[in-house]
């Protein structure tokens, strides 16, 4: 078996229990698993999965990044992104000091499309550029807004909070994301925009399934429908709704509830045929495809990997659909072929994730675990899996 490095997702977990004075056998009996996967886990036997590392964080009370060695900064500077965080963290703590009297800001037509244009960026998984255009961007918005309240620039403004949101959790900076989650809430109010408010209970909800907070995590994703309540039944809300049915079926599927995870998906797929797909909402990619996959990811979850794989197998993403979602789809499927056993097959999906979206792939915390397994299974690590191993960071 190849050498794994000591710097992996159970090493941390072995160091930070010790730190908390307890034995495998104390840990073990706090978390919903047992002591033999949580000794296979520490001495790198077995991939860490986000349900396992969020019990343990839960049960240590410290943070799920202090576990998965998130920001992974190394990596971040030589891809040069990490110069590109502090004037985003800069940006975000513009909101409240009124218009900058020096800023020339463009109209608000060109604002909002720059706005858009951040979103596709990172639905796109161009990551660099997004981070790049926009604290400016988010700076002249600030000011917009304050030298002309509208309902267009708030809006704006919001979503640029949101992009803000995205980048910070693909890149693991997940104290900046809650920053800019709160900004989007600041926003989102003074643009009386209710679909803006519940998709922002929607990302708010799935800071919590990272935590393992589920019960949390349920109640923001019933605050988002109440929000919705309140609202007009437009495509626009209905596609809102959707996507906060698909969040909650991922936060009951890791709660293993299977019964909500039925009627939430259920209620999604009703919706989809309703409506059709919805992927210009929101950049929220809902639509008939995305309930399949998240009913294929709340399988995994389940650890349920012979019915994911069925479901997988029947899934084609079209090419329409954000680049994001589809890495993400494909980063799913291989930690499911890796749990099987189809070492290759799960080896040939993360090289399609990596060619698909590398920058997302690259700093996904499942991606790295899925190749920490396929090393460990692996007798003779093959060429292709040894260059995946060294480009992710291992």
């Amino acid at each position: 078996m190849p050498p794994l490095d000591n710097g992996h997702t159970g090493t941390r977990i072995r160091e930070q229990r010790r730190l908390a004075r307890l034995s495998q056998r104390e840990l073990a009996a706090r978390i919903p698993y047992s002591y033999s996967l949580l000794n296979q886990v520490e001495c790198g036997a077995r991939p860490a999965s986000a349900d396992f590392v969020a019990a343990v964080a839960r049960a240590l009370r410290i943070d799920v990044t202090v576990l998965t060695g998130q920001p992974y900064v190394r990596l971040l500077h030589q891809d040069h992104l990490a110069t590109l965080v502090r004037p985003i963290r800069e940006a975000l703590d513009l909101y409240d000091l009124g218009p900058d009297p020096d800023l020339t800001v463009r109209s608000a037509d060109q604002l909002t499309a720059a706005a858009d244009e951040l979103c596709a960026h990172v639905r796109a998984t161009r990551l660099r550029a997004a981070a790049a255009a926009l604290p400016s961007t988010i700076a002249e918005l600030t000011t917009a807004a304050w030298r002309t309240p509208s309902t267009p620039h708030w809006q704006a403004l919001a979503s640029t909070y949101r992009t803000a949101h995205d980048i910070s959790v693909k890149l693991g900076y997940y104290d900046l994301s809650s920053v800019a989650l709160d900004r989007m809430d600041w926003a989102a109010q003074r643009a009386s925009d209710p679909c803006l408010a519940a998709v922002r209970q929607y990302m708010r909800a799935l800071v919590y399934l990272r935590e393992g907070e589920y019960s949390i995590g349920r109640r923001l994703i019933s605050s988002g429908h109440g929000i919705l309540d309140q609202s007009e039944k437009t495509r626009e809300s209905l596609a809102v709704a959707g996507q906060l049915h698909l969040g909650a079926s991922v936060i009951a599927a890791r709660a293993q509830d299977e019964t909500a995870v039925g009627t939430h998906i259920d209620e999604a797929r009703r919706l989809a045929r309703r409506i059709g797909n919805a992927s210009d909402v929101h950049w929220l990619s809902f639509g008939p495809t995305n309930v399949a996959m998240h009913k294929m990811s709340a399988a995994v979850e389940m650890q349920d990997y012979d019915n994911a794989l069925q479901q997988a197998r029947k899934i084609k993403p079209p090419t329409s659909m954000a680049v994001s979602r589809r890495a993400h789809f494909l980063i799913d499927r291989a930690r499911t072929e890796m749990e099987l056993g189809y070492t290759e097959a799960s080896l040939k999906s993360l090289s399609a994730a990596r060619r698909t979206a590398p920058e997302q792939t690259r700093y996904h915390p499942a991606a790295r675990e899925t190749v920490r397994g396929l090393v460990h299974l692996s007798r003779r690590t093959p060429e292709t899996l040894g260059s995946m191993a060294s480009w992710i960071g291992m």
